[in-house]
């Protein structure tokens, strides 16, 4: 089956190997709720975008590129505008494990 993509021909290539794509019932909860696709924060996590981590953090995710250890992401979701359901932001992170067998999208109080 082929792949298309028609949003823009600028878009960024994957730095590393995702492995397998996993996530847990609680990510899954808040990315239906907020009406966010998993496929969207791969995408910016698998092409260096780490979201809302601290300087250090991007600064290891570049080392571990080359090195060859765990990438981490974190993404704040802002809540969606729906009626009738009052929603905070929510935080997601993504962890690349080191030999890059595994992606998993979780939620903060799950690691």
């Amino acid at each position: 089956m082929e792949s298309t993509t028609t949003t823009s021909t600028t878009q960024a290539k994957p730095r590393f190997e995702l492995g397998q794509l996993c996530y847990t019932p609680g990510a899954q909860d808040v990315m239906q709720r907020y009406q966010i696709s998993p496929f969207q924060l791969i995408a910016r996590h698998v092409t260096g975008d780490w979201g809302d981590v601290c300087p250090e953090d991007a600064q290891t995710n570049e080392e571990a590129l080359q090195e060859g250890s765990r990438i981490f992401s974190v993404y704040v979701l802002p809540p969606p505008l729906s009626e009738g359901e009052t929603l905070s932001a929510a935080k997601v992170w993504i962890i690349t494990e080191a030999d890059r067998s595994v992606t998993t999208i979780l939620l903060p109080e799950e690691y």
